[in-house]
C-alpha cells in the first residue's frame, strides 16, 4: 500500500514506488498480490495502469483529483539514487473504499511504509486497512520504514511500529530512528533487540548494504553476507528483498531459507536496470 509513481531518471522515466515493486516481486514468487494506491486523471496515471496491465499485476488504484506522482531521481557516482519526491499528489490521497475494505478482509500479508503516511488522507486509509485485516497468528503486517526527505516524524514511526509485526529497516534508518527515540549510543544489533521487544515484533529485518543483512526473531538471529555483484543500479533492490522474504515465509519456508532467497533476489535486481526485472526461475520456485 502506498505510492505509485514515475521515477524520472537521467535515461527516461520508469514506473516506481515501493508498493508496486513489492507486489510485482511477490507475484513472481507465485502468490496473489495487489498494488493499492491512487493516480490522477492524467496521461501519467493512465500509463501506470497500462504498465501494470502489461505485467498482469493486480491493483486497487483510485483515480483522484490530484496529479499522478513523480520523483526526480539523480544517480550519483557510486550508483546510489538521490530522490526529489513531488508533494500533494494522487498517492497522498488514497481513499478508503468498499472495494478496499473487502480486499483488507482477505489479506494475509500487507507491506506499507512511512512515505505514504506523509499526508493524513493516505495515512488514515492505511490505518483503516490494517484495522480491517484478519488478526490471526499468521497475518503479516510489514512496516518497511523507507525514510525519505524528511517525510516522517516520531508519531508516524511510533504508530506504525505499534501496528506492524514485522519491521524492515536499513542501517542508516536505524541510526536516524535511534536518535529520534533516544538510544543513540549502543550498537546496531542491541538497538534491534530493543525494538523487537518493545514493539512485540515477530521479526525485525535489518539490511546493511554491502555489510550483509540480519533477521532478528525472539531469541534468534539469522545473518547473510551480501553477494558481490556487478551493480547496474540499486533502485528497488530493498523492495525485492522484502517481497522475496515475505513470499517465502508465506510459502512456509524457514526464516533462514527465506532470508537466503531474499538476499539472492536483491543481489540479482542490483545487476539489472530498474526496479522490476523478471527474476530467474531458480529464485522463484
Amino acid at each position: 500500500m502506498g505510492e505509485a509513481l514515475w521515477d524520472v531518471l537521467p535515461e527516461g522515466k520508469k514506473i516506481g514506488g515501493a508498493p508496486a515493486n513489492f507486489a510485482y516481486h511477490v507475484k513472481q514468487f507465485g502468490l496473489d498480490s495487489c498494488v493499492v494506491s491512487a493516480i490522477g486523471a492524467d496521461a501519467l496515471g493512465a500509463e501506470i495502469l497500462e504498465n501494470f496491465d502489461s505485467k498482469e499485476l493486480n491493483y486497487n488504484i483510485a483515480t483522484v483529483p490530484y496529479p499522478t506522482g513523480t520523483v526526480q531521481v539523480e544517480i550519483d557516482q557510486a550508483g546510489i539514487p538521490q530522490y526529489d519526491i513531488k508533494e500533494n499528489v494522487a498517492w497522498d490521497n488514497i481513499p478508503f473504499t468498499p472495494e478496499l475494505e473487502e480486499l483488507a478482509k482477505n489479506t494475509r500479508a500487507v507491506c506499507f511504509g512511512s512515505l505514504a503516511q506523509r499526508n493524513v488522507v493516505s495515512r488514515e486509509t492505511i490505518d483503516r486497512f490494517l484495522d480491517t485485516m484478519p488478526r490471526d497468528e499468521d497475518t503479516l503486517v510489514v512496516f518497511d520504514v523507507n525514510l525519505r526527505q524528511g517525510f516522517y516524524n516520531k508519531e508516524i514511526l511510533t504508530g506504525s511500529m505499534e501496528r506492524c509485526n514485522i519491521l524492515k529497516i536499513n542501517d542508516e534508518e536505524l541510526v536516524t530512528v535511534s536518535r529520534m527515540f533516544g538510544y543513540p549510543g549502543i550498537d546496531l544489533q542491541d538497538k534491534c533487540w530493543i525494538l523487537l521487544g518493545k514493539y512485540n515484533l515477530k521479526m525485525l529485518i535489518l539490511t546493511c548494504g554491502v555489510n550483509g543483512s540480519y533477521v532478528f526473531t525472539p531469541g534468534r538471529v539469522s545473518f547473510q553476507p551480501t553477494p558481490t555483484v556487478e551493480v547496474a543500479d540499486t533502485v528497488g533492490a530493498g523492495d525485492s528483498f522484502t517481497a522475496a522474504f515475505i513470499a517465502n515465509i508465506l510459502k512456509g519456508r524457514s526464516v533462514e531459507e527465506a532470508h537466503r532467497l531474499a538476499v539472492e533476489t536483491s543481489a540479482y535486481v542490483c545487476t539489472q536496470q530498474g526496479a522490476m526485472p523478471q527474476l530467474p526461475a531458480h529464485l522463484t520456485h
